[in-house]
């Protein structure tokens, strides 16, 4: 399947030209890095052409890369995802498209992919991904009063508030988060295998 995905590739390629940046095989299938301004222009082709026909879109989700490679990342801080699939042809693809800036910004695929409306509201809640051309984008699984967008990588863990009934209001009413933070500590392996030893004595006199 590899060498499949491979020709595939190379036909992806030759096909864009300048319009993909890189192209990879991932996980035994292949990605296509796009650039941001050719994005609906190679997705309406995608879905199009005879010799690729990715008629369905199964998936968009949202990358925050700013603490990547222990924070050593250069490029720009989001991606967006896309997952297609050809029932014609029986192969996959994932489109990657980086995008950066605050709010960042990127053109819908909605009219190429009807699929995309609730994934690409998704993204913009948890990324805060802007997807231009969007009929309806407005978040989809915190509320409407939320602050911030959880999926990004400097989102507290905590939050920044927390809700709670008010029974004299009789409503649900919002608060500053009254957790106190907690970092979590990583199990310590020793080089001396201390605990491997106790273990094993323990196993001993438990018969």
């Amino acid at each position: 399947m590899s060498d499949y995905y491979k020709n595939l590739l190379e036909q992806l390629r030759n096909s864009f030209g300048d319009a993909v940046s890189d192209g990879r095989i991932h996980f035994g299938e292949a990605t296509l890095i796009v650039n941001k301004d050719q994005l609906t222009q190679v997705c309406t082709k995608l879905r199009d052409a005879s010799e690729f026909a990715f008629e369905e879109l199964i998936d968009i989700c949202g990358v925050d890369y700013s603490e990547y490679d222990d924070g050593q990342w250069e490029g720009p801080r989001f991606a967006v995802v896309y997952h297609l699939i050809s029932i014609k042809n029986n192969h996959r693809l994932r489109v990657k498209v980086f995008v950066d800036g605050e709010p960042p910004v990127l053109d819908s695929v909605i009219g190429i992919w009807r699929a995309a409306d609730w994934f690409e509201r998704e993204a913009f809640d948890l990324f805060g991904i802007v997807f231009e051309g969007h009929p309806d984008l407005r978040r989809i699984l915190t509320d409407y009063g939320f602050i911030g967008h959880p999926f990004r990588k400097d989102f507290p863990l905590n939050g920044h508030v927390e809700m709670r009934y008010d029974p004299e209001k009789q409503r649900v009413v919002y608060q500053p988060v009254t957790i106190e933070p907690r970092v979590n500590q990583p199990r310590v392996i020793r080089d001396d295998h201390r605990y491997t030893e106790r273990f094993e004595e323990g196993n001993k006199l438990n018969g």
